[in-house]
């Protein structure tokens, strides 16, 4: 029974159903996520987090930091070899006049 069904319906339609499958699926997934982000506030709960220990102000926070300090390091590295290159670069524009 199913090949005859695929022998009635044109080949193109069915890439044209593959096609459309996934953005259908999607929007799908996103309404069911929406429904349940109403359901929580309706009962008067906060939504839920991803996990439980997740928050997203400190890891904001931690993370800042941790690029601030590689941005001190790469500063001070930077600021040495300019020192140095200057150093041995000739005479300095005092020594020029």
């Amino acid at each position: 029974m199913p090949e005859v069904l695929v022998g009635l319906i044109a080949p193109g339609a069915l890439y044209g159903l593959a096609a459309l499958a996934c953005p259908v699926g999607m929007g799908v997934m996103m309404w069911l996520m929406m429904r349940g982000g109403r359901r929580n506030q309706q009962m008067g709960q906060p939504p839920m987090p991803m996990s439980g220990s997740f928050n997203p102000d400190s890891e904001r926070e931690a993370e800042l930091a941790r690029m601030r300090a590689e941005i001190d390091q790469l500063r001070a590295a930077q600021a040495e070899q300019w020192d140095s290159t200057q150093q041995g670069s000739g005479p300095s524009m005092q020594e020029r006049r």
